[in-house]
């Protein structure tokens, strides 16, 4: 591999807290500008959610980033990109070298998703150079949350740039597939998961800082108070080992099959309801020790930082009230804009390449999640532009 490409699997991984990363601005190194964002979102999603489809809508997302990890994996199992899950579609930073081929298993696969869910996933992407000659900052670190899960964060507005470009630019796909899709070690095989009290509830947030040269120290500012008021990212996880629950129904087993295979097969079904009913005992029981389920808290996708900060957190009505009021005093301020949405339950997709520490879980709120979230901070971009 060349430099560029090797580019964000030599980063290293930073064990400071969050707020302390983004007081550390020369942590951050620009992303090489012959790499490329690519976005994959699903057109009319807040519809779709209104519709009752926000499970097909958050597999679909899902899917997006199983394919470009797996085709990734393919060409070269050392290469790493950054993702970020959004609910209804996801975002990765690409090497020039892998882009061809990233792109048209995308495109494969939003032919699959279109055949198999009725739903239109967009597929695009800009160059890094692009951003940068539109004076579009893209800086990016790597956070080592836990013992067991790093994520990428970004700080400038590249990925906020690229979206909107993309979404502008967009012309359907007009062909049929030429492959069969990757969908290996998708699954999608948990019940709705609860707070681990009853006076708590989700809440899914997306918040925008007004001036990109401010990101950080506004960041900042929200994540320590995040902590104060709900505390770290343990305390505010909204999945938690009690409320683990393996979905065992047919129905369930039957999307994901449509999801990774689109068409029925019965061995399929059968073979996964059977190894989801006998894993219910299993990890009950025999693999206690072991901690699967443990490590599911820790490997779940439940904070965010893309130019956006997007997470899932549980808290009471007492907290969400307190931090409420602190985040209109910043938005009254003209420092940020947010969404959010309040929910009763957190839903989870995986990716599982093996059980032991190489998985990872996309969480989202129920009702909509990440999805109503941006609607309530679209509707308010639009209120400030009119």
């Amino acid at each position: 591999m060349n430099d560029s490409i090797k580019f964000y699997a030599e980063l290293p991984s930073h064990s400071i807290s969050l707020p302390d990363l983004l007081g550390k601005e020369n942590l951050f190194t620009a992303v090489p500008e012959d790499w490329h964002i690519v976005v994959t979102d699903i057109e009319g999603s807040t519809q779709s959610v209104a519709d009752g489809y926000h499970n097909d809508i958050n597999l679909a997302a899902t899917g997006s980033i199983v394919t470009a990890l797996n085709t990734a994996k393919i060409i070269d199992a050392k290469i790493k990109l950054p993702y970020f899950f959004g609910g209804d579609g996801a975002t990765f930073i690409v090497p020039n070298q892998l882009i061809e081929k990233i792109i048209s298993a995308l495109e494969n696969y939003s032919i699959h998703v279109t055949e198999n869910f009725s739903l239109s996933l967009r597929v695009g992407s800009i160059p890094v150079k692009e951003a940068y000659e539109n004076k579009v900052n893209l800086r990016i670190a790597k956070s080592r949350l836990n013992k067991y899960l790093t994520a990428p964060i970004v700080l400038g507005n590249g990925l906020k740039y690229a979206e909107e470009k993309i979404k502008e630019r967009y012309s359907s796909l007009n062909v049929v597939a030429e492959n069969s899709v990757n969908l290996e070690g998708m699954e999608c095989r948990w019940n709705e998961i609860q707070p681990d009290a009853p006076e708590k509830r989700v809440l899914c947030l997306l918040i925008s800082c007004s001036e990109e040269s401010k990101q950080a120290s506004v960041f900042r500012s929200i994540l320590t108070k995040m902590n104060t008021i709900f505390g770290g990212l343990n305390e505010r996880n909204p999945i938690t080992e009690p409320k683990l629950k393996l979905d065992t129904s047919l129905k369930n087993i039957k999307s994901e099959m449509y999801a990774r295979l689109g068409k029925y097969n019965s061995n399929y079904l059968v073979s996964r309801w059977f190894m989801t009913k006998i894993g219910k005992f299993y990890f009950k029981f025999i693999d206690a020790d072991e901690g699967y389920f443990f490590k599911v808290t820790k490997l779940s996708d439940t904070i965010m930082l893309d130019g956006f900060i997007n997470t899932v957190i549980t808290g009471t009505d007492g907290q969400i009230k307190e931090f409420q009021f602190f985040l209109d005093s910043l938005e009254t301020q003209k420092k940020i804009i947010y969404g959010w949405h309040i929910t009763h339950a957190s839903i989870m997709s995986c990716y599982v390449q093996d059980r032991k520490e190489n998985h990872i879980h996309f969480v989202d709120g129920t009702e909509g999640g990440y999805t109503t979230a941006a609607f309530v901070f679209k509707e308010k971009l639009k209120s400030l532009e009119s």
